[in-house]
């Protein structure tokens, strides 16, 4: 499905996968295929380490505790500080986004001669962001096979994957504000849907809004 496109030649278009869903592959992927990919959360990661402005206000919500001696973000103890407070992680995210989509714009207008580009994030639905973007993706995967996939890889338990998966948006309310849908599941493959996907993106991008 693809609804509103923008009047512009480069499109600006927003990626997003569950936990388990299969990001790295998703996106390595569209970079074979010479699409830059702007990865929010790894952008959010750097500015929380780097960035003096967002350091201070960190220090003022959470005071010296979740910084090294050496100065260094303890991210894990962020995250358990904030995990299930929704109040705390909007403060958070209130502090960091607004510096994620000023580095977002800076990178997007050093990448204008393509065709399009992805912002890749986890809570792009949640953020309210996608609204500002052309078109918006979403990866899926079976549950069971994102359980056993994140088991894997953080060796961690069945339980401990599934409450993350709760934390999250559910997959049935990101379907209905999405583009288009790439499924990364054992029913159909993965790079063809990329490919196919490219494509038609590539085909459109130069031209107006239409439906």
């Amino acid at each position: 499905m693809l609804s509103n496109w923008r009047s512009s030649r480069m499109k600006k278009i927003g990626i997003t996968v569950g936990i388990g869903s299969g990001k790295s592959i998703v996106c390595e992927v569209f970079k074979l295929l010479k699409v830059p990919v702007f990865h929010a959360d790894k952008v959010a990661r750097d500015l929380q380490q780097n960035d003096i402005q967002i350091h201070k206000s960190l220090i003022d919500l959470f005071w010296e505790q979740i910084y090294t001696t050496e100065g260094f973000l303890d991210r894990k103890k962020l995250a358990g500080l904030i995990f299930n407070d929704k109040e705390l992680i909007n403060k958070v995210n209130q502090v960091i986004h607004p510096k994620v989509r000023e580095n977002f714009i800076n990178w997007a207008g050093r990448h204008s001669d393509y065709a399009y580009i992805l912002y890749e994030a986890a809570i792009l639905f949640e953020s309210g962001y996608y609204k500002d973007l052309d078109i918006n993706i979403l990866v899926i995967a079976d549950e069971n096979i994102r359980i056993k996939r994140v088991m894997q890889r953080d060796h961690t338990t069945e339980e401990a994957v599934r409450q993350r998966i709760i934390n999250q948006m559910p997959d049935e309310e990101k379907i209905t504000l999405a583009d288009f849908i790439l499924e990364n599941n054992e029913k159909n493959l993965l790079i063809p849907q990329i490919i196919e996907l490219d494509k038609l993106l590539r085909n459109y991008s130069n031209l107006g809004s239409w439906k």
